[in-house]
């Protein structure tokens, strides 16, 4: 077994909530991490926390082996790599750019096809967990790319999944993957906020309604994760809903491409389009039920009395 000095030094760009869950699992795993994040608060919590720090994307990618970009979206992933003090300029050849991003399958092949003929590997690998999977190293990760790309990083890789999905050997099926599992999230998040202020509406104890669905068929993972936000009235972004304005909108532009037809997923976006505009666009996802709630006029827990 190397010690652990000898493992690959990694760099961790975005140290959001996913990120730095992240981060510190690499570190607990004996990696060398260094951590980037355009808030220099972050970079100083994870320095203060024993890990390393970077002022930009290319100085923490320097002499990286694995470099860990957790951010946003794909404008944010393409900045990061080929922006100025991109990760592009200092990565060294043989060592491979990990996107997490949720993303267009087709961007994530553009940039893979626009970073490998400089001697870099990309992997596609988006991840689904939530970010106290990330802290405990137990994220799912749907990955594509070439063999050369997984096995430069996959000792990273291990560290923070419990489960490594590898999909194919070229960027842009594990973000397909992705979106087909944010279509149903998505659907699942509107559905359960519709079903829980409807049942406020019909004056049901709606904790007892959480009881009897999440031990009945019309359960889903989501009703039974999100659903407790609205018991408790408690909105604090875990996964806040512009999130999935962003990725139900990807879907869209996939669909339309595609010439495929969406219309669930298309009912859902409106919802959470609705819950944005109303002010709740950087709240928890969950936020769907208060804006049927205020569109109905009924009252959920929190509500002003």
């Amino acid at each position: 077994m190397p010690i652990a000095s000898e493992k690959p030094r990694v760099a961790v760009i975005g140290l959001g909530s996913m990120g730095y869950g992240m981060a510190l699992s690499l570190k607990r795993a004996g990696f060398h991490v260094t951590g980037c994040d355009v808030s220099a608060a972050a970079v100083q919590r994870f320095v203060d926390d024993g890990g390393h720090g970077a002022g930009t994307p290319a100085g923490a990618a320097e002499n990286a082996d694995i470099v860990v970009s957790v951010v946003v979206n794909a404008a944010q992933t393409e900045t990061i790599l080929f922006g100025a003090d991109g990760v592009a300029e200092t990565l060294p050849k043989g060592a491979v750019f990990v996107s997490s991003a949720t993303m267009d399958p087709d961007v994530a092949r553009r940039l893979a096809s626009t970073l490998e003929p400089s001697g870099r590997h990309y992997l596609d690998a988006p991840i689904s967990g939530g970010a106290q999977r990330a802290g405990e190293g137990e994220l799912t990760i749907l990955a594509s790319g070439s063999k050369a790309a997984f096995a430069r990083a996959r000792p990273a890789l291990d560290a923070m999944a419990a489960k490594l999905y590898e999909l194919g050997d070229e960027a842009g099926q594990g973000a397909a993957f992705k979106m087909i599992n944010r279509l149903l999230a998505g659907v699942h998040i509107a559905a359960a906020s519709e079903a829980i202020a409807f049942a406020a509406k019909q004056g049901l104890d709606i904790r007892k309604v959480y009881e009897v669905i999440t031990a009945s068929a019309g359960n889903s993972w989501m009703f039974e994760n999100r659903m407790p936000h609205v018991l408790d009235g408690d909105y604090t972004p875990r996964s806040a809903v512009d999130i999935f304005v962003k990725d139900l909108g990807i879907i869209q532009d996939m669909a339309r491409t595609a010439k495929f037809p969406v219309p669930v997923s298309a009912a859902a976006l409106q919802m959470f389009l609705m819950t944005s505009a109303s002010g709740m666009g950087r709240d928890d996802d969950a936020s769907v039920a208060r804006m049927y709630a205020k569109v109905t006029g009924t009252k959920l827990p929190g509500d002003p009395a």
